[in-house]
């Protein structure tokens, strides 16, 4: 920490330098984490508080990305529903199929005749004794029109339906997508939704760890005025608050990424019950092992920046006597 180890490494090699350059900051960032051992009580609480204040987002993330998933595989369950005009002939009808199945926006067709139509309504309804009393059939032929991947939206698969509605045989059509629509508002306000909450606590996060490092800087005091008297440079004094900051965030990042796989794994089997209930196999997802590498980088920079910010305001004021 004197002049005379600063004059010898400038004397060294390039290389040498570098060398010094990494086993400096490997020194004080080992010696930070050990600051932190030797205060746990202190240190599991601000660790607990970053935890539990990154969780909340990234749960939030974690329901949307489930959100999203749900939305798309019923997006894809989408059908179509051409009613035939009564007057058409099976040959006009065929050709009516042909054409459809022909269309690029197609994956799949199913055709109902007008006798399936009324069988079905006939066990469907519960009427089935008093519609034997009409003395004609009055439901038209059905074709189920199954959009491919690109026009399963419900933007694609109404385009589709204008489209089809325009062949002559088509009486009208009908497509069911407003409750899909309404289920994408959703997912949209929850993405908002964690916008917000995540830049709340995120300013939350840096605020919590500015004012720990500023304690710990106050402790500290008669310490950084003996190195600033026997010549320490600033960014050398300022290094361990840094890295105790990153190391921090890194272990909070870790906190908030096991609370939410708990979270999950407690919520999982109750969710997939209510959506077997509505006929959707399902498996909730929970944050993997780039989640958490992500995670834990952006945790250690908040760290890194809420240091940083509190360094910069309070070691300047220190001065020696």
């Amino acid at each position: 920490m004197s002049i005379t180890p600063q004059i010898n490494r400038s004397k060294l090699p390039l290389s040498g330098r570098i060398v010094m350059f990494f086993m400096r900051h490997i020194q004080q960032s080992m010696a930070s984490l050990g600051e932190l051992w030797r205060n746990p009580i202190s240190s599991i609480m601000t660790m607990a508080v970053l935890g539990v204040s990154l969780s909340l987002p990234a749960a939030m993330q974690v329901l949307v990305k489930n959100a999203q998933e749900i939305v798309q595989s019923w997006d894809s369950a989408a059908e179509i529903s051409l009613f035939v005009k009564q007057d058409q002939t099976d040959q006009a009808i065929q050709s009516l199929l042909a054409r459809v199945k022909a269309f690029p926006e197609v994956n799949g067709v199913h055709y109902i005749d007008r006798e399936q139509a009324l069988t079905e309504f006939k066990k469907l309804s519960g009427f089935g004794e008093a519609l034997d009393y009409l003395d004609s059939n009055p439901l038209p032929a059905v074709i189920t029109v199954t959009p491919s991947a690109e026009f399963s939206s419900p933007a694609g698969a109404r385009a589709l339906l204008q489209k089809l509605e325009q062949q002559p045989e088509v009486s009208f059509g009908k497509l069911d997508v407003e409750w899909l629509e309404r289920l994408q508002a959703i997912v949209n306000l929850l993405e908002r939704t964690v916008f917000a909450v995540a830049s709340l606590l995120i300013l939350a996060v840096v605020l919590v760890i500015g004012n720990t490092i500023r304690l710990a800087i106050m402790n500290r005091r008669s310490e950084i005025e003996v190195m600033k008297l026997v010549g320490a440079t600033e960014s050398f004094i300022q290094r361990p608050f840094l890295y105790t900051g990153m190391w921090y965030g890194v272990i909070g990042g870790i906190l908030a990424w096991l609370i939410v796989n708990i979270m999950v794994f407690f919520l999982e089997g109750a969710l997939v019950n209510l959506l077997n209930l509505y006929g959707s196999q399902f498996n909730l997802s929970g944050l993997g092992l780039a989640d958490l590498i992500e995670l834990v980088v952006v945790a250690s920079f908040l760290g890194w920046l809420g240091s940083y910010l509190s360094v910069k305001q309070h070691l300047k004021r220190i001065e020696p006597n």
